[in-house]
């Protein structure tokens, strides 16, 4: 079976540090275009350059857009992240520079040089993708798939908005033009991440089988762990690893609804939140597959590869 083909849209993040180590044992990766998002641009931009020099690849890292399309940011996630977004642990600067190509113009490029073979796997706020929609609105028909890292389906938020999820609620306005752009994406959610956590010690045991990949995601998730523990979150929450398992495996996918997804931009208790169309009042198409149900066990053995591990 030939291997999945991405392009990741990522703003690393603990999270999204074990997906970019997903993606590169399980698939060939065509570039990182970077966002703001768990922590600042220069942050998010040095630590894809810290994954690509520790994997030892020549992975493009683009870097993109340093805030959302319309509002300042009212939060970051660096109180989960780290300040850095790596835990803090100091790593040494790392030798790879990053593209002088922006991210919005390098996912049309690369989209447009191989049509039809690309997944896109969005894990960070949408701003970069929603720039380079609105810059060439054909870009949904040159991409495979795109898969979402983002949303709250049941309004079971983790941002100070209580029905808004991160990704979503830190740029509504791009959320809401993907949305619109594209008419069939695959959303993974906040909730199915919580439902879907890895038990801590078996997820301990396989840092303690793997590599150097293991050896680096143990020292930076530590920050993360403890304040999940504090907010009484249980086990190890892996939400844009969940997200990379449905884009390098479909099948993966034990349940899933097909229903219209939006964004809520203006209201005063609710603007970022994911308004899912359960039950067609709306009357407009569905636009996107929620994953409800994920296989548990062949998600495991796929984090267990990327961190050498089995």
């Amino acid at each position: 079976m030939s291997r999945p083909q991405l392009l990741i849209d990522t703003d690393p993040g603990v999270d999204d540090a074990l997906a970019i180590l997903m993606a590169h044992a399980h698939a060939d990766v065509a570039g990182l275009s970077i966002a703001a998002g768990n922590v600042g641009l220069e942050h998010t931009v040095r630590n894809a350059r810290v994954l690509t020099g520790l994997l030892g690849v020549a992975t493009p890292v683009f870097p993109g857009c340093a805030t959302p399309l319309v509002r300042l940011p009212e939060e970051d996630a660096a109180f989960v992240h780290g300040r850095d977004g790596f835990g803090d642990v100091g790593f040494d600067e790392p030798e790879g520079a990053a593209a002088g190509e922006a991210a919005a113009l390098a996912l049309l490029r690369l989209t447009r040089e191989r049509p039809g073979e690309l997944t896109l796997v969005a894990l960070a706020p949408l701003t970069n993708l929603a720039l380079a929609l609105r810059l060439d609105p054909e870009l949904p028909r040159r991409v495979k798939r795109l898969v979402v890292m983002g949303g709250a389906v049941t309004g079971h938020g983790n941002t100070g908005r209580v029905p808004a999820e991160f990704n979503v609620g830190f740029d509504p306005e791009a959320a809401h033009v993907v949305f619109e752009a594209f008419d069939d994406f695959d959303l993974v959610d906040w909730e199915l991440t919580l439902r879907h956590a890895f038990d801590e010690e078996a997820f301990d045991a396989w840092l303690a089988a793997g590599d150097a990949r293991a050896r680096f995601y143990g020292s930076i998730c530590q920050v993360a762990r403890r304040t999940n523990r504090e907010r009484g979150r249980r086990g190890i929450i892996a939400a844009d690893a969940l997200a990379m398992a449905v884009a390098i495996d479909p099948a993966v996918v034990v349940r899933s609804e097909r229903r219209h997804v939006a964004v809520e931009l203006d209201g005063r208790l609710t603007r970022g939140a994911t308004v899912v169309d359960w039950t067609g009042r709306l009357g407009r198409p569905a636009n996107a597959n929620v994953v409800l149900e994920l296989d548990q066990a062949r998600f495991a053995a796929m984090v267990r590869r990327a961190l050498g591990a089995g």
